[in-house]
């Protein structure tokens, strides 16, 4: 699997965006839906990668620097036929070196609370993310989990 630089403008990942987008306004209120859409994925605060094998888009995420201290996890998703398979958890471990190796002293991010998303819940505690409450711009919400790692 080669994860790296990639442009959310491109077909295939634009469609699992929109797929993203589509469950996260399914499963919350459209006041705590937090998803970027494809050209706020590009902006320069953004490091937007994808994982793929053999060409084959597997997943995408993002890192958004808040401060240069602070970095916030985005638009972490799989493919369907890729959930399960360890994707999502490379991605995360590949954003978190990048987030260090850029001098980041805390990554932080925000996901459902609804069981949709216990997956991802699970798999950000199991990387060392504790709850927090809201940062950057984000208010409280009961939709809304918040979590952090120190870096």
């Amino acid at each position: 699997m080669d994860i790296g630089p990639d442009d959310p403008a491109r077909p295939d990942v634009t469609a699992l965006l929109r797929e993203h987008l589509a469950d996260m306004v399914a499963t919350s209120p459209p006041e705590s839906v937090h998803a970027l859409d494809v050209e706020a994925l590009r902006a320069p605060s953004i490091t937007f990668v994808t994982a793929r094998r053999d060409g084959l888009l597997l997943g995408c995420a993002a890192l958004r620097e808040l401060d240069p201290a602070h970095a916030e996890l985005k638009a972490m998703r799989t493919t369907a036929a890729a959930r399960g398979t360890g994707v999502g958890r490379a991605l995360l471990v590949h954003l978190i070196g990048l987030a260090r190796e850029r001098g980041h002293a805390r990554l932080s991010l925000e996901t459902g609370t609804q069981p949709y998303f216990a997956p991802a819940r699970t798999l950000y505690a199991a990387h060392g993310f504790v709850p927090t409450g809201p940062f950057g711009d984000y208010r409280p919400d009961p939709n809304s989990a918040y979590l952090t790692r120190e870096l």
